[in-house]
This record gives structure tokens, sequence and C-alpha cells, in this order.
């Protein structure tokens, strides 16, 4: 049995496996630390019964008023262990802590365009797209990246998501000033 807890520094020594996916935003470990000292509860590994990392996800809070809401910064599988439904463990666990610890509005998470199957993934889990950012992701060719939103509890009225959010254009400069 695979077990989901908090993540530890010296998980950074044992996640490599995970983050040689090139659809895996890899980040340098003083970011890593950042998350991890700053929102634990929102910094979660899942093990094999062999101990090896089999995914991760990592988020934080950010906004003020009714763009108070979590954040999935990432969160990835390791190819081997894909389809098993770790992903849906780990993001239940990262919404349930923005309601219930921190009051969220909503969780939002951002993904490139031309990622159909996480795309499909996260509508499965409930997100939808409330707005394209141009340009999001910069290097080789910039991508545009869909602003994927879950409203949760504390957004009764669901004033937070938005239909056709496909065709609802910003710029990375536009964006709320939280972020």
């Amino acid at each position: 049995m695979s077990l989901l807890r908090r993540f530890k520094a010296t998980d950074l020594f044992e996640f490599n496996n995970v983050n040689l996916d090139p659809l895996t935003e890899t980040y340098n470990i003083s970011f890593y630390l950042q998350y991890l000292a700053r929102w634990p509860d929102l910094f979660s590994v899942q093990f094999s019964p062999h101990e090896n990392v089999m995914g991760y996800v990592m988020g934080k809070t950010e906004g003020t008023g009714k763009n108070w809401h979590g954040h999935v910064t990432a969160i990835t599988v390791a190819p081997e262990y894909r389809r098993l439904g770790l992903a849906d463990g780990m993001m239940n666990l990262l919404e349930e802590v923005s309601e219930k610890t921190y009051n969220g509005w909503f969780v939002d998470l951002y993904v490139r365009c031309s990622n159909a199957v996480a795309i499909g993934v996260y509508r499965k889990f409930g997100y939808s797209v409330y707005q394209r950012v141009r340009n999001y992701y910069s290097g080789v060719g910039n991508e545009d990246a869909f602003d994927m939103r879950k409203p949760l509890a504390r957004d009764k009225k669901h004033e937070t998501i938005r239909d056709n959010g496909e065709n609802v254009f910003v710029n990375p400069e536009d964006l709320e000033s939280w972020r």
C-alpha cells in the first residue's frame, strides 16, 4: 500500500524520477524549500511500498477577498505510477486543506493548453477554464496556459468561476496583482 504524507526536505533527494517528465515544471531547491517552509500542509508526497517517490503535489495560498484561494503550483506522478488514481488523492488533500484550514474560495492551477491529458484529468476533478493566459510558458515556442479553477464550499454562488473561459484571453501582466 502506498503512503501519502507531508513532504520533507530530504525528499528533494528522492524525486528525480518524477521530475524528469518533460511536462513537469522543475524548480531550484530554494523554491521547493520556500514552499515547504511557508505552506507545509499544501506540499505532499506519495511513496510506494518500496519507498520510491510515486508523485507529489505542491501548493500555496494567495489572494485577498473573494480571490483568497489555494493554488496548485505543481502536481506530477511518475510515468510508471500513472492511471492509478494518485493525482486524485493528492488533489483532494490539497483542496481539503485549502477549504478547511485556509477557508479559500477556490483552488486554481495553470496547465499548458497543449496538455490535453492533464486538462481532461482536471475537468474530471471538477475544474473549469477561467481564462486563457497568452504566452504564459516561455522558452522554445511560447505557449498559452489555461487558468483552471474549482470552487470550494465557501463559494456557494460560484462567483469565482465562469462559463467559456477558453474564450477569455489575458496577458501575463494582466493577471491579478497577487500572482
